[in-house]
């Protein structure tokens, strides 16, 4: 029989399931915030917190004065201890970002110094689409936005008429070239004017010239006849 296992296996190793721990406890102190799993965030709660509590502790020893004397180094000097590096020593055991770790002493710490517990809020989603697994919110107390247990919904946007901005962008448009178009009508007019008038008068003196040919052979028909009678009459 198996003893003391208490809590969630999660399908996976105890070697498998403590890394999971420290990395999501990790992403809780680094954005103070995390979203995942029902049953990971239960499990996570007391892990994050129990950091949290030494981390408070450290703080208060820091404050206080309760430090270990350091020992003298090999010159013989006493160096005065400001932090408490046992309870750092034995965060960062779990905690391996150094700046994750300064984080949550020097920023969490502080802020939760008067809080006993409860460190951290589990807030849930519902099932995910694809498996159906369990969504839960957990954050950090102090770092989380104020909740006046009103639900708000944002309105929808009512969409903007379409004509309004076409309209004014077509007489923008038509507005600028309209003096630039006015010549280019006169000209074309006055090209079309002119080139009826022009082929009218060729075909005028084409006319005109026409018959002149015409009676010229005429009146040389009309002399030869006179000649023929006259030559007729003198025989």
């Amino acid at each position: 029989m198996i003893h003391r296992r208490v809590g969630r296996k999660l399908k996976r190793t105890w070697s498998h399931k403590k890394s999971l721990m420290c990395n999501l406890a990790t992403d809780l102190f680094l954005h103070k915030k995390l979203v995942t799993t029902e049953a990971k965030a239960k499990e996570l709660r007391p892990f994050a917190e129990s950091l949290i509590t030494r981390a408070r502790i450290a703080l208060r020893n820091e404050q206080n004065g309760n430090l270990p004397t350091a020992r003298p180094n090999k010159s013989g000097e006493v160096v005065t201890v400001t932090k408490d590096f046992v309870q750092r020593r034995q965060v960062g055991r779990f905690i391996r970002n150094k700046a994750v770790l300064q984080e949550l002493f020097d920023t969490i710490a502080p802020a939760v110094a008067t809080r006993d517990g409860g460190y951290t809020r589990i807030i849930k989603l519902g099932p995910r689409r694809g498996d159906g697994g369990r969504e839960a919110i957990i954050e950090l107390v102090d770092f989380s936005a104020a909740q006046d247990g009103v639900v708000r919904r944002k309105k929808k946007a009512t969409p903007k008429p379409k004509a309004s901005a076409p309209v004014e962008a077509v007489a923008a448009v038509a507005a600028s070239p309209v003096v630039d178009a006015e010549p280019a009508v006169e000209e074309v007019i006055e090209e079309t004017v002119e080139t009826p008038v022009d082929a009218v008068e060729m075909q005028a003196d084409t006319t005109e010239e026409i018959p002149a040919s015409e009676e010229a052979p005429a009146s040389d028909d009309a002399s030869a006849d006179t000649a023929d009678a006259g030559d007729a009459s003198g025989e």
